[in-house]
C-alpha cells in the first residue's frame, strides 16, 4: 500500500498477528489513520495491544460478521494470516467494496537483527535502495548526525529514532554504550538499524559494532554506503584519480596527527590523499606533508558541507591552507583533498566553488 495516501483520519482494519504486524500497524499510525486489530481471543481474553493506540476487534464469529466489520471501515490489511482467513476476508472486501492490501510480516524470532546502514553523504538521493529497505523494517534506528536524517520519519514511520551522533571532541553517547544499545534492543527481539553518515568500514567504527554484536551472538549485516570520501570530492568535480594525473589515492582519519613515519610515506606515494575529519589537524598534516617533501604549489581542496545546500568549496596550496582556512573560518564536516587532481575542480557558480590562489588574494576580500 502507496502509504504517501492521505490516510489521515482514515479507519484502518489490520488483520494479523500484533508481533507481526507490528511495523505495519506502526505506519499506518503515523499517517493519521485511526487503526484497528482484528484478534483473536486467547483463554477468553483479548491479546494485549502492540500500541496503545491500536484498538482491538475480535474476530467475528458468524459469516455475516465479516462483511460487517470490514465495511465499518475505509482499508482493510492482511499480514500473515492464514488462506482461510485471507479467502473470508478478501471476499468480504469485495461484496462489501472495500480496498485490501496485503502487506509483509515483521521478523517475529525471539532475537531481534541488527543492520549497519551506510546513508551516503548526507543527498538522499545517495541512499541506496537496500538502506531503504532497512529503514522501513527497523523498529528503532540509531543514527549520526551525519547521514540522511531529515526524513527519517518518512522513511521508516513508527520506527523509535534515536540520535547517538558525535560531533567534533564531544561523543554524546560513548561507543561502548552505543554497542550496548544495539545489542540489548535486538534481545529484546527488535529490528534495529545504525545508520551511519558515508560508509560504516570507512572511519564509521562499523568493524566495532560488528564485532560486539557477533560477541553478543546478534545477527549483523551490513549495507554498504556511498563514501563522503570519494562522493564529495565528486561534487566539486574532483576525481581521486585521473589518467595522467594520478593512478593511486590514499584515505585518512585527520582525527589524530600522523607520524613522521606517515607523512614520508604519503609523500613518497606522489598520489592524491583524501582527509576526512580533519580540519582540527590541518596546519600540523601541512607542515608535515611540506617538511616532507610535498611542494608548496601542491593544489589542495576543501570541500565543507559537502552535497548539500550549503557545499562550499574553497581551492588553494599546500604552502597557504593553514592560513585561507583559518581566515575563512572553515568547518567540519568538510574532506580535505591534496593533490594535482584538484586542478580539475568544477570552477562554476552552481557547484558554489571558491577559488583560492593566494593569501594576497584572500586579504583584498577583506
Amino acid at each position: 500500500m502507496d502509504i504517501n495516501l492521505d490516510l489521515a483520519g482514515r479507519r484502518v482494519l489490520v488483520f494479523g498477528g500484533p508481533r507481526p504486524a507490528r511495523r505495519v500497524l506502526a505506519r499506518y499510525l503515523a499517517a493519521g489513520a485511526t487503526v484497528y486489530l482484528a484478534t483473536t481471543p486467547v483463554d477468553g481474553r483479548t491479546p494485549d495491544r502492540p500500541h496503545p493506540e491500536v484498538r482491538p476487534v475480535e474476530y467475528p464469529h458468524f459469516p455475516h460478521g465479516w462483511r460487517d466489520l470490514v465495511s465499518a471501515v475505509d482499508l482493510v490489511v492482511l499480514v500473515d494470516v492464514s488462506a482461510a482467513t485471507d479467502g473470508i476476508v478478501s471476499d468480504a472486501c469485495a461484496t462489501a467494496r472495500v480496498w485490501l492490501s496485503r502487506e509483509r510480516a515483521a521478523a517475529v524470532a525471539p532475537l531481534g537483527r541488527v543492520s549497519l546502514v551506510g546513508g551516503g553523504p548526507g543527498d538522499v538521493g545517495l541512499l541506496t535502495l537496500a538502506a531503504r529497505r532497512a529503514l522501513r523494517d527497523a523498529d528503532v534506528v540509531y543514527h549520526d548526525r551525519l547521514g540522511p536524517t531529515d526524513r527519517l520519519a518518512d522513511w521508516c514511520p513508527g520506527a523509535e529514532l534515536v540520535d547517538v551522533g558525535k560531533t567534533p571532541g564531544h561523543h554524546a553517547v560513548p561507543q561502548a554504550e552505543i554497542e550496548r544499545m544495539l545489542v540489548a534492543s535486538a534481545r529484546d527481539g527488535q529490528t534495529v538499524v545504525r545508520l551511519k553518515g558515508g560508509d560504516p568500514f570507512v572511519f564509521g567504527r562499523g568493524g566495532e559494532e560488528v564485532i560486539a554484536c557477533r560477541a553478543a551472538g546478534i545477527p549483523v549485516t551490513v549495507i554498504p554506503g556511498v563514501s563522503s570520501a570519494i562522493s564529495v570530492p565528486a561534487a566539486a568535480g574532483i576525481p581521486v584519480t585521473h589518467r595522467d594525473v594520478s593512478r593511486i589515492f590514499t584515505v585518512l582519519s585527520g582525527h589524530a596527527p600522523l607520524s613522521d613515519a606517515e607523512l614520508a610515506h604519503l609523500v613518497g606515494l606522489d598520489g592524491t590523499i583524501v582527509v576526512l575529519m580533519g580540519i582540527g589537524t590541518l596546519p600540523h598534516l601541512a607542515g608535515g606533508l611540506a617538511r616532507h617533501g610535498m611542494t608548496a604549489g601542491m593544489p589542495v581542496a576543501i570541500i565543507e558541507q559537502g552535497y548539500s545546500t550549503r557545499q562550499r568549496t574553497t581551492i588553494t596550496n599546500l604552502g597557504e591552507v593553514a592560513t585561507v582556512a583559518g581566515t575563512l573560518g572553515v568547518r567540519s564536516p568538510a574532506v580535505l583533498v591534496f593533490g594535482e587532481v584538484v586542478r580539475l575542480a568544477q570552477q562554476d557558480d552552481t557547484a558554489a566553488v571558491e577559488l583560492m590562489r593566494s593569501a594576497a588574494e584572500l586579504a583584498d576580500l577583506g
